[in-house]
């Protein structure tokens, strides 16, 4: 049995590009119901009330939605020095930076053009007054607005060669491959993987990308307490105008319960319950899902809309 390399603690914060930074903020703030930790320059950083982290999310003003970079936050600063080693070695190391938010961080880039950084150093979050929980364990005050996410849970990117990514992270990375949906039995292709780092299901999701291009977002999600929150989710956003692209419903595939929005810049965000699966079997082995079985659509039968499989940000020009 191969070593599972267990240095990376959970998905940290993501950077999403927006064309409209006014609205998205509001979107996030009043709709998803998130706090602003911070606004500096182009860009504003929040977090929803349960992260204990300084910001899970960086909004930043650009031409066009997408994504700007994720960071994974490793189990201690050892466990970052060996992964940085490591990184060194396969060439795709960028170098340490300073940022908002957190100690130094090396930033790097993923075979399918996408950025992201290591980091142990946190500058968590310490609330204060009005911003304090009644509940000692709840990083701060339920917010009592809009949908009340209570923190990030996963992020989902498109790549053109899924086969690399998952490689590379699991060789370089770290983590386990709990799912895959494959070609076929004998051929077992991967066309799409999810990576778990810690006892959840899963923190990152790679799903091929049907344009062929590099360095785009599928989606980021954040958790809810429930799934009648979900529904619930579903009504602000009807009533708010928010264009609901699928759901709610249920995912045969890691089972979360699940609704996509597009936020006004253009990004998708789901807003999610995981229900209560965890992975704690230390040799789990992974979930391989053919094309055929994908065939028949989510848990209850709805078929995936044909954008969840062609719509990423940024879109080229002229879409096809």
């Amino acid at each position: 049995m191969k070593t599972i390399i267990r240095d990376l603690a959970h998905l940290a914060h993501v950077e999403m590009y927006t064309p409209k930074l006014d609205q998205s903020a509001r979107f996030f703030t009043d709709i998803m119901g998130m706090y602003v930790s911070e606004a500096s320059g182009d860009s504003i950083y929040l977090r929803a009330y349960d992260d204990y982290e300084h910001h899970t999310l960086k909004l930043t003003a650009r031409h066009q939605a997408g994504i700007g970079h994720f960071a994974w936050r490793t189990q201690s600063q050892e466990a970052l020095e060996r992964r940085v080693a490591a990184l060194a070695k396969t060439g795709a190391g960028i170098g340490w930076h300073e940022s908002v938010g957190h100690g130094p961080a090396y930033q790097f880039r993923y075979p399918s053009g996408h950025v992201a950084e290591l980091y142990f150093e946190s500058q968590k979050y310490k609330a204060e007054g009005d911003m304090q929980s009644a509940l000692k364990n709840t990083a701060s005050k339920f917010p009592a607005k809009g949908i009340n996410v209570r923190r990030i849970d996963h992020l989902n990117l498109l790549a053109p060669d899924i086969r690399a990514f998952r490689d590379f992270q699991l060789d370089t990375l770290g983590g386990v491959l709990t799912e895959t949906i494959i070609d076929n039995l004998e051929d077992q292709n991967p066309l799409a993987v999810w990576f778990q780092v810690n006892s959840k299901s899963y923190d990152l999701a790679v799903t091929g990308d049907h344009l062929g291009l590099d360095n785009r977002l599928h989606h980021v999600t954040y958790a809810v307490n429930s799934r009648e929150e979900v529904l619930i989710a579903a009504d602000i956003c009807l009533e708010n105008g928010i264009f609901i692209e699928t759901g709610p419903h249920k995912h045969a595939i890691q089972q979360t319960f699940f609704l996509y929005v597009y936020e006004p810049g253009g990004n998708r965000v789901e807003v999610a319950n995981t229900t209560a699966r965890l992975v704690l079997d230390p040799d789990f082995e992974t979930v391989k899902w053919t094309l055929e079985e994908r065939k028949k659509g989510q848990a209850w039968g709805l078929a995936t809309v044909a954008s969840f499989h062609t719509r990423g940000t940024p879109m080229p020009d002229i879409e096809s």
